[in-house]
């Protein structure tokens, strides 16, 4: 909100600097944004002018020559001015050379078609206090002086005070809740608040002569205010009036228009005025709008409403769109002598309601959704009264209409026990009693002394912020804030610490960074689209996508159930922007939809995505380059795995997104017998797949179920003695079925050698007319390890036996000779 300096010091002037009041205010919470100069960029070089003389320029048919004193005593100045309405004898505004104005232009001398002008004759528009209706020099009192400072004169400089105002404070929307706060944060005396004068309070029931006012949705309207005025002129705003509103960042329009602006602007209340004999059959009815019904509103635009908003209507039907905005068949124009001043108060999360869903801000919805008091609303009735007859020279006719709950049964004040030891214990610091009444009385709070404390009573104007004690301790404290004493925290139990889970998932990421991948953070969110390009059967679980209720938009619209779509537009982004060799992470929640479940079920998942070659190009290249497959995603998961100590292995399985016999699912082994989980796949990306990624070539990658890996790993190792007894190592060749996986033979191996034997693995195959056609040889490096001795051949012998009779009873396998 923007406010002009000068109008905020009508009602509360401290005698302090502008910067520190800014400093002031801002550490009691009322935040100032910044500080802006409004108007011309000095005020030296701008006077008052009598012009003496004018005729026309003798080479340009629009332009005048005049001759102006501007106070150098016989000294007058030579102007060539533009403007129609200039004439000898008139009294105007002047701006020497030298001067600033507003747009930052410094004027200089000039010539205009060969005739000298030293200055220039100006207008409304060239200071900055313009409004729609500006146009001609501005022509001003005889009686001011020629050289006088046009600054004494008109308010064409100015300081305005930009403040961030907090939802939770409505009250300071209006200049003079901010004076409020002022006077509270200074202690410069606060003037009377320009509605305090009671007369004109008058209330009657929904009618006056002309019109009368009827609410049919109480439950969203608490309070309806109106008052007729006849014999309405219209016209251009007083000067000083435009400038305050420009300065404030409204545009001026005409004096009634204007006079609604100002009023809001004061007491932080939107009203709004009708043209009364636009009104048809003077009456209008505040109601719930149906559904797709239709509203013309002054910004010329259809507005399509539903059951939840309110509109105001007359005979004719909606006439505006209570809260948020007027309509456009009653709005004030150039012949309208009488006018309706409503001021209404409206249910603030009704307004945001329909102010968003209509997709329509305006300054009135802003206020109103924020939660204004009812109180507020006569406050600005008697403000526009005033403005009216003065301004329009307008008659009021009759009382003030002043219907609903409110207007019926008004709003008792609450009074809250503020204890002296509840303040001093929530703040840190003992503020005096007499200290809290002086502050919360500057506030407006009605303050009276007890036992233990004070018994505030909160206005109505603070009802919405002000419910509890704690919020009166904030009140007094927030004014002492530089007393409050500077204390850190305890540290005791303070400091912050990983779970076992969250260093397992760290010690992952960090092990396949390790081996060259970047880590890539993508979108939660995705759209449905993407199971079809990932070749998903109607029937997988993983296309149960859970609906987001208010997306961003339709590319994300549901909850990602992988992370191989996000890591596959991180892929397509990098390819196309020339980096084609990459090997890019991800690990973060998907979420899987379960029929008859009110929450989906949420995992940690981790995967990868290899694309291109695998190691950077050199000039001592000897062949075709190593890129992207099922062996190098495999190896990249044996390293994370590997270091998280899991007992793992992969067999043949089939995804729909993978490539077909180059894909395998990943197992998880615990340390009971036949204890396995599958945790996620590896394999090659299928070639339509990465074309739906618009991706060439080979693409590789894999996609484990983190919170699963972790669950089966190994946080703290335990010692073992791998040096004092030598291993002892022998090879074994045995031939098997062309359709046996390895897997399946290591898997036998491995059951059969028991706590003796520490490991084994395929270090050969061999196909070929020794071993027949269908068959397979593979060459087996077993390696037995004890902890407590060194092995005999006697040890490792019957091991051995047991190994050879579980290939051949489990996998069909025979010895190569």
């Amino acid at each position: 909100m923007k406010v002009p300096y000068s109008w905020l010091r009508e009602y509360c002037a401290p005698e302090i600097s502008l910067a520190d009041l800014e400093q002031r205010l801002t550490l009691t919470g009322t935040k100032v944004e910044a500080i802006h100069r409004h108007g011309v960029g000095a005020a030296e070089g701008f006077v008052i002018g009598k012009v003496l003389s004018c005729g026309k320029h003798p080479d340009a048919d629009r332009l005048n020559v005049t001759t102006v004193d501007v106070g150098d005593g016989d000294q007058a100045q030579q102007i060539v001015c533009g403007a129609p309405n200039v004439a000898a004898g008139q009294t105007v505004a002047v701006a020497r050379p030298g001067a600033v104005m507003p747009d930052g232009t410094k004027l200089k001398k000039a010539k205009l078609r060969g005739v000298e002008s030293n200055g220039m004759i100006l207008s409304e528009d060239e200071v900055g206090l313009a409004g729609e209706r500006a146009g001609g020099i501005m022509v001003l009192d005889d009686a001011l002086a020629a050289g006088t400072p046009l600054v004494d004169v008109l308010p064409i400089l100015d300081d305005v005070i930009e403040f961030e105002i907090t939802p939770n404070r409505p009250d300071c929307l209006g200049v003079y809740g901010l004076a409020r706060e002022v006077h509270a944060a200074t202690g410069a005396p606060l003037a009377a608040a320009p509605w305090a004068d009671e007369g004109g309070r008058d209330r009657i029931t929904g009618y006056v002569p002309g019109a009368h006012v009827r609410i049919d949705a109480p439950e969203l309207c608490p309070r309806f205010t109106a008052r007729v005025f006849e014999n309405v002129t219209i016209g251009p705003s007083p000067r000083w009036l435009k400038a305050r509103l420009l300065a404030a960042g409204l545009r001026p329009i005409s004096n009634v228009v204007d006079i609604t602006n100002y009023a809001m602007l004061l007491t932080g209340h939107p009203l709004h005025a009708f043209d009364l004999d636009k009104v048809a059959g003077g009456e209008l009815t505040v109601r719930r709008a149906q559904d797709g019904e239709q509203v013309e509103t002054l910004d010329g635009a259809v507005r399509t409403l539903d059951s939840d908003m309110l509109v105001i209507e007359d005979a004719e039907g909606p006439t505006s769109i209570a809260g948020v905005m007027g309509g456009a068949r009653s709005e004030v124009a150039d012949d309208t002598t009488r006018v309706l001043m409503e001021v209404a108060s409206w249910v603030g999360p009704n307004i945001h309601r329909t102010s968003t869903v209509l997709g329509l801000r305006s300054e009135a919805s802003g206020r109103f959704e924020k939660g204004l008091a009812p109180e507020q609303a006569l406050d600005a009735q008697i403000v526009a009264t005033q403005l009216m007859v003065e301004l329009t020279g307008a008659d009021v006719v009759g009382g003030t209409i002043d219907v609903g709950p409110f207007a019926k049964d008004p709003w008792p004040d609450a009074t809250i026990r503020l204890r002296d030891h509840k303040a001093a214990a929530l703040l840190g610091l003992v503020i005096p009693r007499t200290r809290q009444k002086e502050t919360l009385t500057a506030l407006g709070f009605g303050v009276a002394d007890a036992d233990d404390g004070l018994d505030v009573t909160v206005p109505g104007f603070r009802r919405n912020d002000v419910t509890r004690e704690a919020d009166l301790v904030e009140e007094v404290g927030r004014f002492d804030l530089d007393k409050l004493p500077a204390t850190l925290p305890k540290r005791r139990g303070t400091a912050g610490r990983m779970s076992a889970a969250q260093r397992m998932r760290r010690r992952a990421v960090d092990a396949l960074v390790g081996r060259g991948a970047y880590e890539v953070v993508g979108w939660s969110f995705t759209e449905p689209g993407v199971a079809d390009r990932l070749r998903l059967p109607e029937d997988d679980p993983r296309r149960r996508f859970v609906a987001l209720v208010n997306p961003m938009s339709e590319d994300h619209s549901v909850l990602r159930t992988m992370v191989l779509g996000s890591l596959l537009d991180a892929a397509r982004h990098n390819v196309a922007r020339g980096n084609a060799d990459l090997r890019v992470i991800e690990q973060g929640a998907v979420y899987l939809g379960r029929d008859g479940e009110p929450l989906p079920h949420e995992h940690r998942a981790l995967g990868a995505v290899l694309h291109g070659r695998l190691v950077a190009p050199s000039w001592g290249d000897d062949g075709a380059p190593k890129t992207a497959d099922f062996f190098a995603a495999k190896g990249l998961l044996s390293a994370m795995l590997d270091t998280l100590r899991v007992a793992w292995s992969v067999r043949a399985a089939t995804e729909p997104f993978l490539h077909p016999g180059r894909s395998a699912e990943v197992v998880v082994h615990g340390d009971g017998d036949g204890d396995e989980v599958v945790v996620g796949w590896v394999g090659e990306i299928h070639p339509l797949v990465a074309r739906a990624w618009e991706l060439e070539g080979a693409v590789a990658g894999f996609e484990v179920d983190l919170d699963a890996v972790v669950a089966h790993g190994v946080a703290v190792p335990y010692f073992q003695d791998l040096t004092s007894f030598p291993p002892v190592r022998q090879d074994l060749a045995v031939i098997v079925a062309e359709d046996v996986a390895a897997d399946a033979v290591l898997g036998a191996v491995r059951g059969a050698g028991g706590k003796l034997l520490r490991g084994v693995r395929v270090f050969d195959v061999y196909r070929g007319a020794q071993v027949g056609e269908g068959r397979k040889s593979l060459a087996l490096a077993l390696t037995f390890q004890a902890p407590d001795r060194t092995l005999a051949d006697e040890d490792v012998a019957p091991v051995r036996a047991r190994v050879v009779k579980a290939l051949a009873s489990q996998v069909g396998g025979e010895l190569r000779g």
